[in-house]
């Protein structure tokens, strides 16, 4: 039976301020500087301060200025006239000011911090050695080129054969059969440089390089086991290979070896080599100082702003002006009010969120104060997002986006916050333990392992219980996923 019932809900909207804060609290460093170089870039209202001992703070004659007062008495004087500004209509624009997330700049050329290695491109590069072909005609380096358009930074084509010859009949007007393409991928575009370029997937990439290696009988083995029994060997299964090929450890052992030595990523040679190369720039400082710990907040690039005076004088002139105010200047009033309020919110906004990071950082290094005057791992305590939330009175997603993307230089190197966050455990004697610590002595435990009969979650949940930590096995496998490291039959070796 259907009913009617009225409910009240309390739903939290947040400010157009809130969410540009929000917004400047999740950027690193360079993004940060970049979002400001972009505000001062498309908002004539804003300036950086020419004298740096200033703060950050609003001018004091944008201070003394009201503007929405100034607006009303400017509507009211003008109430029997033509020409009056409409004020609920003016607030509505106000409220609907810009707040897209914009895409940080990314021509980072004038930054100390990032060398620029010039060069030419990786595409560039192969397409050289290819027009040394002598017997490729105009029609082939056209549609060779196209090809070598669709090479990714690793020097693989993930894009199907039938795709790019749709490509170059749509965008080059030329009709390609797929045997063409497949005739020039082979006999041109995969003998250039670095060896193993133009394949379509691993397996065709190894067997590539391997065809340039010198002829011998680990060679020829090695193409056998890529190229009829590749499942087996990603698989590590080396006793069905020895089974199925008929050969012993010792020439098995040999031509795996001949497999390990090739590269898997040949683009890689060149392509980085050729990027920009952004270097680490922590957002936060921690220093010992006569014994006490010193936190500072990373702003040497970031210029300090302020609310612009020719832009406050334009609408000072406008108030002792009113009786000769014209139509069009309406227009021209909306415009410079939206310019001043966007400034002066985006100045605010710099100032919470540097007092945002003080505060949640300052936090984490008081919670973290052990371990960031010994720099022992085992001394970081467990830590969630909600410990620094009820410390602070802040938000747990606001914790979240400082953690996640900013870095902090301590005096034994420089960590990505999220890092000093870990679960909670509880060894034998009952005292509170962090995974971070756990995940160590796995670490140590995998390392030490015979590489030849690796240790199995199994055998590793055991041997950190005989250390006194009640980890299950399912929890050993969560933690070694996290961290990236292969399950123990991956890691063996013959």
């Amino acid at each position: 039976m259907l009913k009617q019932k009225l409910l009240q809900k309390g739903k939290q909207k947040l400010s157009p301020q809130q969410i540009k804060l929000m917004k400047l609290v999740q950027l690193s460093t360079l993004d940060f500087e970049q979002r400001v170089k972009q505000e001062l870039e498309e908002n004539p209202a804003l300036e950086m301060e020419e004298d740096l001992l200033n703060s950050i703070s609003i001018n004091e004659e944008e201070e003394n200025l009201d503007i929405s007062e100034n607006m009303m008495d400017l509507s009211e004087d003008q109430n029997s006239s033509n020409d009056e500004i409409n004020i609920d209509e003016y607030l509505s624009y106000d409220e609907i000011l810009d707040f897209k997330n914009n895409i940080p700049n990314q021509n980072h050329s004038e930054k100390k911090y990032i060398p620029i290695i010039s060069g030419i491109s990786f595409q560039e590069y192969l397409k050289n050695q290819l027009h040394t072909f002598r017997f490729l005609n105009k029609e082939d380096l056209l549609i060779s080129d196209f090809i070598i358009g669709n090479i990714d930074e690793n020097g693989y084509i993930r894009r199907p054969i039938p795709s790019i010859v749709d490509d170059i009949f749509l965008i080059l007007g030329i009709s390609v059969t797929e045997e063409k393409i497949e005739k020039l991928l082979s006999n041109y575009i995969q003998k250039l440089d670095p060896i193993g370029i133009g394949a379509r997937n691993l397996q065709e990439c190894i067997l590539i390089q391997l065809e340039n290696k010198k002829k011998s009988t680990e060679v020829f083995i090695a193409k056998n086991i890529i190229q009829n029994n590749f499942e087996f060997f990603t698989k590590k299964h080396y006793q069905k290979l020895q089974n199925k090929l008929g050969i012993t450890k010792k020439k098995l052992r040999k031509a795996i070896y001949q497999i390990e030595k090739l590269n898997p990523k040949p683009g890689k040679i060149y392509s980085e080599n050729t990027r920009n190369l952004n270097h680490l720039i922590p957002d936060f400082t921690i220093c010992i100082v006569e014994g006490n710990l010193e936190l500072s907040l990373n702003n040497i690039n970031t210029p300090e702003l302020k609310i612009s005076s020719r832009y406050l004088d334009m609408l000072k002139s406008y108030k002792y002006s009113k009786k000769n105010i014209k139509k069009n200047d309406n227009n021209t009033i909306f415009f410079i009010k939206q310019k001043i309020d966007s400034a002066k919110w985006f100045v605010e906004s710099i100032k919470q969120r540097q007092n945002t990071l003080m505060l949640t950082m300052n936090a984490i290094m008081d919670y973290q104060k052990e371990y960031f005057f010994t720099g022992d791992p085992y001394k970081i305590k467990p830590m969630i997002l909600k410990n620094i939330s009820q410390k602070i009175g802040v938000g747990i997603s606001t914790v979240s986006r400082v953690a996640n993307s900013k870095y902090v230089n301590t005096p034994y190197g420089t960590f990505l916050i999220k890092s000093f966050f870990s679960e909670k455990m509880i060894n034998k004697e009952g005292k509170e333990i962090s995974s971070i610590e756990i995940k160590k002595l796995l670490v140590e435990s995998i390392e030490k392992e015979n590489k030849k009969k690796p240790l199995t979650d199994e055998k590793l949940s055991k041997i950190l219980k005989k250390k006194g930590y009640l980890v299950a096995r399912r929890t050993v496998a969560k933690y070694r996923n996290q961290m990236k490291i292969s399950v123990s039959r991956m890691r063996k070796i013959l």
